[in-house]
């Protein structure tokens, strides 16, 4: 084949693998729609409203390992499977710490994996740099905000700790989907981190109780888990194109 004939050849091929993709996210957007549609702020915590909850993330985890292979569970499939394993223990309040420690390993499964050679390295450019500052001070700053409320929350001798360790991963998370330069990636990852806060703001009683809040949380935690997961499978998908150019 001639170029264009092969330019051509890899438009349908990325055509159709969207329109795979898209149909294979269906049951995500699915689930998501059905726990909106469930979700009651006077529900009572249950094995049902757990399962309901954490549905759209176990299907993204599934749609990652069928496009990425098995050893996306140490990655990407991997952190939206602790995710899930958090959406469960925040169903109910006495769980939370443990919730808050799946998401960490979440984070740093998908730290670990911007850090991988599926990523291409680009050199720290200014740009790069401003961005990492500007994170570490929002995360730091928000943190400092959070600290008096901590203080005065049930378990604050683990809680306070255990807040700042989340911070920092999630924010080192944040800081290396910069280094992907991966759009996908890098608004997930905004997405989650404003998620975070906003529950943060919540449960730790920082602001008076916010009509729809909960929902606000939902929307950008599932946006942030989609982006993500699509962001790792494109970048599967550029890697594997790449490698081929090269090999012919």
């Amino acid at each position: 084949m001639d170029i264009l004939e092969t330019d051509a050849y890899d438009k349908r091929l990325r055509r159709n693998m969207s329109c795979a993709l898209l149909l294979s996210l269906l049951p995500f957007f699915l689930s998501s729609a059905l726990y909106f549609y469930l979700w009651s702020p006077d529900a009572a915590p249950s094995v049902v409203s757990a399962g309901v909850k954490s549905a759209p993330t176990l299907l993204l985890a599934v749609v990652v390992l069928s496009w990425n292979g098995g050893q996306s569970v140490l990655g990407v499939a991997g952190g939206l499977i602790f995710s899930a394993v958090g959406d469960c223990c925040l169903v109910w309040p006495e769980y939370f710490i443990h919730g808050m420690g799946a998401f960490a390993v979440a984070h740093l499964l998908y730290a670990v994996t911007f850090l991988s050679s599926r990523y291409a390295t680009y050199s720290a450019s200014s740009l790069n740099r401003v961005l990492y500052l500007i994170l570490l001070v929002v995360g730091g700053a928000f943190y400092i905000y959070l600290f008096p409320f901590l203080q005065k929350a049930k378990n604050s001798d683990l809680l306070t700790p255990g807040v700042g360790i989340y911070f920092i991963l999630i924010t080192v998370m944040a800081a290396l989907a910069i280094r992907t330069r991966h759009a996908a990636i890098l608004l997930g990852s905004l997405s989650f981190m404003v998620s975070d806060a906003s529950l943060a703001l919540q449960v730790f009683k920082v602001l008076p109780p916010i009509e729809h809040g909960q929902i606000f949380v939902m929307v950008t935690y599932y946006l942030a888990q989609l982006l993500i997961a699509v962001g790792d499978i494109r970048a599967a998908e550029n890697k594997d194109d790449f490698s081929k150019w090269k090999r012919s």
